[in-house]
């Protein structure tokens, strides 16, 4: 037997601190697929069959040629196959239906014999599997058991010696219970005896023939929470017997078959807590099969030691977000001091442990090559030398800031011996959803130690790993009269949907990604939405700049980092430029680090360059828009018209054309003479930015610990009371902010 390929990609990092603790159900599936040689597929009815009954030759094609990959490959495979009732059944109706006259149609119509079916549509099944294996120069062979066989020790012997001889000789056994003769009274609906149905057989035969995974096909996409055309109902990645059993309500049973959902996850939890891991998956999706021996996360997992892998009570949204808010009011009871130690006490840990913090980064950046993910996205994913660094360093500086919780931003007497004093305040309980940056996590989370909030965290799945390990490393540092639940990793895309209607429990969301997330999440909740969409911004050079000065600036804004936010997307350069070839020294210069230009119209008749499809777009990577203005006034225009009120910056000598720039564009921020790349919370002195908001509303630009503030009056007197007025001479006096 050739030896068994590397099917399964990569498997995880297991000297992480992480893994330890809490190995993610895909990483558990990876492990063990990697040493699975011998695998039962039970294919359900509904996936070998079509409604009408037929048989579903595309299918049954697909999962032959999945089976012929595998068995190439070095794989035992052993299928169990239902189907053969209601084959037969469909053959034996349309038979009737020829052969009856019109007085026999008027009768009443009895249900067909089960075990009639039966035979006739295991000859039709069989015929079909040997045809298609043999296309692919594979060799099937039939095994039909009953329920009384398996009681006979001789058998049971003799069924494995003839498994091992047709998988050595590389031929496929198709199993099948051999309805046509069995003895059970009622073979269809009856569950005794030692197996009852297709499912129970197939959990048998693994165990009996010592098989390393069990495959049960469906014609859903595992094991869900509910119905599963319930839109409410969620896929269940791995089954946890404390946690599932008695939770899940089943739908229908298969609408052809006799087993459907209850009956796999029956067979499923016998089978793996015999030590066989199952998982169940839909037959109707392209190799899902090979899919699974890859260690991807497909379908629902059973596994004897499930339980052990995460916590028995699932925290559900409102609990993570009820916790945070408790941890964060515990936070702000801390002194201004202890407060900044706990973020010293983070910087430290952070590069204590930098190494495991890289190789969790470094498997991240390797799965995104491995899935082909865009270069601008692995470019923000990646954790770059020095980056550890940087972050502790940004977070000192915060710790070293003044405390922003509690400040008097303004006082005022209303009356004599009635001071009323407005405070700043955390705002409570944020939700940041962020995409690719794994460094987002440190700053967002340092900020809101520092603004006293609590905070749930959901990165994307790109980031998984790194995002883990911060979070732990973070979180570790938190003082336990605190408490690590200040800051929530939600770890599950299912679970932004249920934290979205948290606005009685979240006071504000954040965004942090494409506009396509943006605009997802604003139309998703009630909870006021801080952020930006887009990036698209713009420099504008105008007749009057200093040439050398802008052909610096308009590199640095588009090469010293084209996948940030805050990077130049569109060049417009004044029309007069042009004849001076201002023009063609910014064209050229780009051209040599190697960004790929699009022309605006005007461009477009004047050089070689391709046409940009639209002015409103962010390329996020090595490629701008180049476009010709008039005046000042036209770029101005150009921007309110194209651009996403981000950064926008104006190259110019000429002061009327500068003020008129920046009194008139209405972004976030605007520069004179400035690269777009300075727009940046640690650049500005922030310490560290949660995002930047191109929000007209609350906090705009790069938002730092003031933009996660909002305000308390602290009103202080003597016994006054209302009593209509009466009596109270109201002075309404400004006083000093110093008591």
């Amino acid at each position: 037997m050739p030896s068994r390929p590397e099917l399964a990609s990569r498997p995880p990092s297991w000297n992480s601190p992480l893994a330890e603790s809490h190995p993610d159900a895909m990483d558990t599936t990876r492990a063990f697929v990697k040493d699975v040689k011998r695998i039962v597929v039970k294919v359900g009815t509904a996936v070998v069959t079509r409604s009408d009954g037929r048989l579903a030759l595309g299918k049954l094609g697909s999962l032959c040629e999945q089976v012929k990959e595998l068995n190439s490959q070095g794989y035992e495979v052993i299928l169990v196959s239902s189907g053969a009732v209601g084959s037969g059944r469909q053959r034996l109706r349309y038979r009737k239906l020829v052969n009856s006259s019109f007085a026999d149609l008027q009768k009443p119509q009895v249900e067909l014999d089960g075990k009639a079916c039966a035979a006739v549509g295991q000859n039709s099944l069989m015929a079909l599997y040997d045809t298609l294996f043999s296309q692919l120069d594979v060799t099937s062979a039939q095994l039909l058991v009953t329920d009384n066989d398996f009681r006979d020790k001789d058998f049971r012997k003799q069924l494995n010696e003839t498994v091992k001889s047709l998988l050595s000789l590389r031929v496929i056994p198709i199993f099948n219970e051999n309805d046509a003769v069995s003895t059970r009274k009622a073979p269809y609906e009856d569950a005794s005896g030692i197996f009852w149905d297709n499912d129970s057989l197939a959990a048998l035969l693994a165990l009996e023939l010592k098989a390393d995974l069990l495959v049960l096909l469906s014609d859903v996409d595992g094991l869900y929470s509910g119905p599963p055309s319930d839109p409410q109902s969620k896929l269940i990645h791995t089954y946890v017997k404390e946690r599932h059993h008695g939770g899940i309500t089943f739908g229908d049973k298969s609408r052809v078959g006799r087993g459907g959902m209850t009956a796999k996850v029956s067979a499923a939890v016998n089978a793996a807590n015999a030590g066989i891991p199952v998982i169940i998956t839909s037959g109707y999706s392209a190799e899902s099969i090979i899919k699974v021996l890859q260690g991807q996360r497909i379908g629902t997992l059973f596994h004897k030691e499930a339980h052990l892998w995460m916590p028995l009570k699932e925290v559900g949204a409102r609990e993570m977000a009820l916790a945070a808010r408790e941890s964060a009011r515990r936070l702000q009871a801390l002194s201004s001091e202890e407060r900044r130690k706990i973020l010293l006490n983070i910087a430290d840990a952070l590069e204590a442990n930098e190494k495991p913090i890289k190789n969790e980064n470094d498997a991240d950046v390797a799965d995104a090559e491995e899935a082909g993910y865009e270069k601008p996205l692995i470019a923000r994913l990646a954790l770059k030398p020095g980056k550890i660094s940087s972050l502790a360093n940004s977070i000192r500086t915060l710790a070293n800031m003044e405390d922003p919780i509690g400040n008097v931003l303004k006082r005022t007497e209303i009356a004599d011996g009635l001071v009323v004093e407005k405070t700043s305040s955390p705002l409570g309980v944020l939700l940041i959803v962020f995409e690719s940056r794994p460094d987002a996590l440190v700053q967002i989370a340092s900020l809101a130690i520092r603004s006293g909030n609590g905070l749930l965290l959901k990165g994307g799945k790109e980031a998984k790993r790194s995002n883990a390990i911060l979070h732990k490393v973070i979180t570790d540092a938190v003082p336990d009269n605190v408490g690590g639940k200040l800051i929530g990793l939600v770890t599950s895309r299912e679970e932004i949907p249920d934290l979205l209607k948290l606005d009685d429990v979240i006071d504000l969301v954040i965004p942090r990604g494409s506009n396509k997330l943006v605009s997802q999440i604003k139309e998703s909740t009630k909870i006021p939405v801080l952020g930006h969409s887009d990036g698209i911004c713009h420099v504008y050079v105008d007749k009057s700049a200093n040439m050398e000065m802008a052909r610096r600036l308009v590199l640095d804004a588009k090469v010293d980092y084209p996948a940030a936010c805050n990077a130049m997307e569109t060049l417009l350069v004044h029309k007069d430029l042009v004849e001076t070839g201002g023009l063609d020294e910014f064209v050229k210069d780009l051209q040599i680090k190697g960004v790929t230009l699009y022309a605006g119209p005007r461009v477009n008749t004047l050089l070689n360059i391709p046409q940009a499809t639209s002015f409103h777009h962010e390329y996020n990577s090595m490629a701008c828009t180049v476009e010709i203005v008039d005046d000042v006034h036209a770029a101005i225009d150009h921007i309110h018209k194209y651009g996403s009120a981000h950064t926008d910056c104006i190259v110019a000598e000429d002061k009327e054309a500068v003020e008129v720039f920046q009194c008139q564009v209405d972004s976030a921020a605007v520069f004179h003479n400035a690269s777009t790349r300075f727009c940046d919370g640690a650049r500005f002195g922030l310490g560290a930015e949660v995002g930047i908001s191109t929000s007209r509303i609350h906090a705009r630009g790069p938002v730092g610990v003031e933009g996660l503030l909002t305000t308390r009056w602290i009103l202080k007197g003597s016994g006054q009371v209302v009593d209509g007025d009466k009596g109270v001479v109201y002075t309404h006096k400004g006083l000093p902010l110093e008591s």
